[in-house]
């Protein structure tokens, strides 16, 4: 399954998820940071603390590295949905 960054979409074609990325890595396309919780696989907005994962500590900046012993690199998170889309175009055009 392909790797893709939580805020531009750019495929990551050299990682895997199974490979462990250290705090410090980043996207080489726009530089948003890789170990983060919305590039890990129980990041659910709709869960508490948006973590499906219980007992990992609350992260209040979702997009900033973090330490999280829980972390697992999501498989497959590109946006299906419409509204991100076009909000992630429209970070990409304005550099939010």
């Amino acid at each position: 399954m392909s790797i893709y960054c939580h805020h531009c979409q750019f495929k990551i074609s050299n990682l895997s998820s199974n490979d462990k990325i250290s705090k410090s890595e980043e996207c080489s396309h726009c530089k948003a940071s890789l170990k983060c919780c919305k590039m890990c696989t129980f990041y659910d907005q709709n869960s508490y603390n948006d973590c499906r994962e219980p007992s990992a500590d609350r992260v209040v900046e979702k997009e900033k590295s973090n330490f999280c012993d829980y972390f697992q690199l999501g498989a497959s998170n590109k946006i299906d949905n419409a509204k991100d889309k076009f909000l992630a175009q429209a970070s990409k055009l304005f550099k939010f």
